[in-house]
């Protein structure tokens, strides 16, 4: 599970805009039936589902209607598949799979009728495209792309930043600063790359599963913008690899200020990114490390680095060798050499705590074997494309590092925290093809993502909404798209499609087929969140519902209920909703917030619409 990235941060991070009457809905009509369905839509030949959500079970008829209110279909509601809440005594599912005609068309059931959806082939390339639109108003430096929220050039002083030693925490969290920052004699330059998420931090470990997840949808779906957004994010991690010295930088910026050393961190200042270099400071003042941001690195010159991050910035690097192998051969090779420099440090025995971020807490990993797997799968293939000598070898790490994750008990699923399905995929060519003294099988490598797969069937079973994430927990949205993503890549592979209608149905959640009936990618459908927890956008945005919104950014979703008991006050100089997002959907267990403060629910990051960006554009 993931930990907030401001567990301990009082200062918020986030967006406000005005919901409307029609979002939040009166007290009085709560506890009326509601149909929860796709807000964007349905593939012509996929299974289709949406929820009645009513106070009791009931028996009868629902019918579709198209958009001139013909009935085009209809048919029985199911059987409850469990209650929701006091409020909402039974979700009931409505199977409308029989309409496979391309249209636009609504559900009626139980006295409610759905917002309108599609059914058309081709339907979430867009919101692909919306997805490299949020990474376009995450650029930090001096190429950024104004865009809806007039975005400007920031941290032109990371061009000369200083590096400091490893920082050391203490507390609850792990996120107090237990020594004075200490500086080293150099400087690096590390402008560019994009913000982690509603704050200004920048993590290689993000950025990496970020770029690679782009690399990766691009080969299936290229775009200008997807390429000119991955081309983005490797300029960045080209500057953070130092290959001549052997040092990969991990971090620039630090949330976490401290009052005992005497200054601010981003997450305690409110406001725009380009503020930060207009500010007059020196050494010791407060605001110091906000205009001179420190960096971090993960490992002192020449010595073995986390293997995490060695396999995720492997894995991006040598995805844009494959890319770049007929078009550039040049930029491929040294596209593969940096890949193939990083890859051969990376620490093997005495891992200890894996270098995510400054603090741990922030980004808590503990799973890697996965990530050598990712990035060795991906040399092997670029390797293959430059006719390189060493593909083979790397090759057969990728099925040695396979193996380990086999036997290692890890039982996550695709997101920040686990690319084994995106390395599983590709070696799975790779042991068709052949792999002389291969450590796996094709069946074994198979035979996990089916393991994945079929946890979150089970998972899945027991949710009145069939979500096989875990709605009380943090990164529901991503492990949602996670899910959905996995399925495709297991059809791709086997030609099975047993698993297709709960990868279509993990979608569906994060599109509006959820307790509260709002998508989680802003901009996206008929009700999507209104107040990301994101400082740009709250300060640059429409604070009316108008059209300057963060369209593409996928936030968080639900999460546990008993962690918005105490969010803290609104950052000074914010922007507020004008209203508050009706709480008439949660559960005890479960709430969904979209407010300023509601950090838990309503913070997008790179890290969750990196991995939508693959679920749509596979779907």
């Amino acid at each position: 599970m993931r930990l907030p990235r401001r567990v301990l941060a009082l200062a918020l991070i986030g967006s406000a805009v005005v919901v409307t009457p029609a979002q939040a809905a009166p007290a009085a009509q709560a506890s009326a039936p509601q149909v929860r369905v796709d807000q964007v839509g349905y593939g012509t030949a996929e299974a289709k589902q949406a929820y009645l959500m009513v106070p009791k079970a009931v028996s009868g008829k629902f019918t579709v209607v198209d958009a001139g209110g013909k009935t085009v279909l209809s048919g029985t509601v199911g059987r409850t598949l469990g209650k929701w809440s006091s409020k909402f005594g039974a979700v009931q599912p409505i199977d409308f799979s029989g309409l496979t005609k391309a249209g636009t068309y609504r559900v009626k059931a139980g006295g409610a009728t759905s917002p309108s959806f599609k059914v058309a082939d081709g339907l979430f390339d867009p919101v692909a495209d919306n997805t490299v639109e949020f990474f376009q108003a995450q650029r930090d430096g001096a190429d950024v792309i104004p865009g809806r929220l007039d975005r400007k050039a920031a941290h032109l002083t990371d061009r000369k930043a200083t590096v400091y030693e490893t920082p050391v925490f203490r507390g609850d969290g792990g996120d107090e600063l237990a020594s004075p920052l200490k500086a080293t004699n150099q400087t690096v330059d590390v402008e560019g790359g994009w913000f982690d998420a509603g704050d200004f931090v920048k993590f290689t470990h993000a950025s990496a599963y970020a770029t690679a997840s782009l690399l990766f949808a691009q080969r299936d779906r290229e775009t200008p913008a997807l390429a000119a957004e991955s081309k983005f994010g490797l300029r960045w991690l080209d500057k953070v690899w130092d290959a001549d010295a052997k040092v990969l930088y991990a971090q620039v910026g630090i949330g976490t200020g401290s009052e005992e050393h005497g200054f601010v961190g981003d997450h305690d200042v409110w406001r725009l990114p380009e503020a930060d270099d207009k500010l007059d400071v020196r050494v010791g003042d407060e605001k110091y490390f906000i205009k001179n941001r420190p960096v971090f690195r993960a490992n002192k010159p020449g010595e073995k680095i986390s293997p995490n991050l060695v396999g995720r910035v492997t894995a991006s690097f040598a995805l844009a060798a494959q890319l770049e192998a007929r078009r550039d051969p040049s930029l491929a090779r040294s596209y593969l050499e940096q890949a193939a420099s990083l890859f051969a440090l990376a620490k093997t025995t005495d891992v200890g705590e894996l270098v995510s971020a400054f603090p741990h807490a922030y980004y808590p990993e503990s799973s890697w074997s996965d990530d050598l797997e990712f990035g060795a799968t991906q040399l092997a293939l670029a390797g293959k494309a430059l006719a390189d000598p060493r593909a083979p070898g790397w090759a057969k790490a990728a099925t040695h590092w396979a193996k380990v994750y086999l036997t290692s008990g890890d039982t996550d699923t695709l997101n920040v925290y686990n690319t084994s399905a995106l390395g599983h995929y590709d070696l799975v060519e790779l042991l068709r093809a052949g792999i002389p003294g291969a450590e796996v099988t094709e069946a074994q490598v198979i035979g996990d993502l089916r393991r994945q797969l079929q946890s979150g069937v089970d998972s899945a079973a027991r949710s009145p909404f069939r979500t096989a994430a875990d709605v009380a927990a943090f990164d529901a949205a991503t492990r949602s798209f996670g899910f959905a993503a996995t399925a495709r890549l297991f059809r791709d592979l086997t030609g099975d499609k047993s698993f297709d209608a709960f990868g279509a149905r993990q979608r569906n959640f994060t599109l509006g087929a959820n307790a509260w009936g709002t998508t989680l990618v802003v901009g996206v459908g008929s009700r999507f969140p209104q107040c990301p927890h994101h400082q740009a956008a709250n300060l640059s945005g429409d604070p009316n519902g108008g059209s300057r919104v963060l369209v593409g950014a996928v936030i968080n979703g639900p999460n546990a209920a008993d962690l918005f008991a105490d969010l803290g006050e609104m950052p000074a100089g914010a922007i507020a909703c004008a209203k508050p997002y009706t709480k008439e959907f949660d559960s005890t267990k479960s709430r969904f917030v979209d407010e300023l403060t509601s950090w838990p629910s309503s913070e997008p990051a790179i890290d969750f619409t990196a991995t939508a960006a693959i679920a749509f554009t596979l779907s």
